[in-house]
């Protein structure tokens, strides 16, 4: 099912003299095994647990606050014993949570895929998987994840929607709304550059990365999402608007 491709020695996982930690939940055994070798080969410190309540207690520590989660990436498995992988996504978002969570499952039709992103995952690949594909995932999530941590900004204002970068918090209408984090880079890049038009290729660049590997219709999923969380009427989007033929606008 994973096709391992080990290299003699990797520094992947560090940043200057910090190990990445991964927390991985996985209940087949065989699988498991084989991701914890893979990504300590890789230079990642990995955590494994075999079923959702292990996980979900190690989260909720009632003295850990988010800035101090001891994970920097979560790899979930969907169907798992006990608590599931929808509903450990759905409680770190929940608490304002941010890390990147990557799932991996069997599940591979759109309807899998588009719900796992809905509750609040960055990333999702269907067994079977090649490892090399894993990693480049991973990579891919902890430095866009770095890259959206913004110190010291300022809070962004439009009309009737007020967004606090440093908070990661939203406030339309003064009712605070939950974004996950796509949705919240999506929005932030919005509000940065009021009336642009920005086909889907740029969204996916600038908000997924330019190594982002997926289909492009995830980005007319994350604006349908983020339409139902700020419009009075999402089918008469008075902030997101269309441009036929070219993609989106703010404003």
């Amino acid at each position: 099912m994973l096709a391992l491709k080990m290299s003699n020695h990797s520094a992947i996982g560090q940043l200057g003299n910090v190990t990445n930690r991964i927390l991985l939940v996985e209940d087949e055994e065989s699988i498991r095994e084989l991701l914890v070798l893979g990504l300590e080969e890789e230079g990642y410190e990995v955590v494994a647990m075999a079923d959702g309540q292990a996980a979900l207690t190690q989260c909720q520590q009632p003295s850990l606050q988010p800035q101090d989660f001891p994970f920097d990436l979560i790899i979930l498995d969907l169907m798992l014993p006990k608590v599931s992988g929808l509903d450990l996504c759905r409680f770190l978002r929940y608490q304002g949570n941010h890390v990147p969570i990557l799932i991996v499952s069997a599940k591979t039709t759109e309807t899998d895929r588009v719900l796992g992103l809905e509750v609040g995952a960055d990333d999702y690949i269907s067994k079977p998987f090649s490892m090399r594909e894993l990693i480049a995932r991973c990579r891919a999530l902890l430095r866009r994840h770095r890259l959206n941590v913004v110190a010291d900004s300022p809070t962004i204002h439009f009309q009737d929607i007020t967004l606090y970068p440093e908070e990661y918090r939203v406030m339309v209408r003064g009712t605070g709304v939950n974004l996950s984090p796509r949705e919240f880079r999506l929005l932030e890049l919005f509000m940065q550059n009021p009336r642009r038009v920005w086909d889907r290729e740029q969204l996916l660049d600038r908000v997924w990365g330019i190594d982002f590997i997926g289909d492009r219709k995830t980005v007319d999923v994350h604006i349908r999402w983020l339409r139902e969380k700020l419009e009075i009427d999402p089918s008469q989007p008075q902030y997101i608007t269309t441009v036929r033929g070219f993609g989106y606008r703010f404003g």
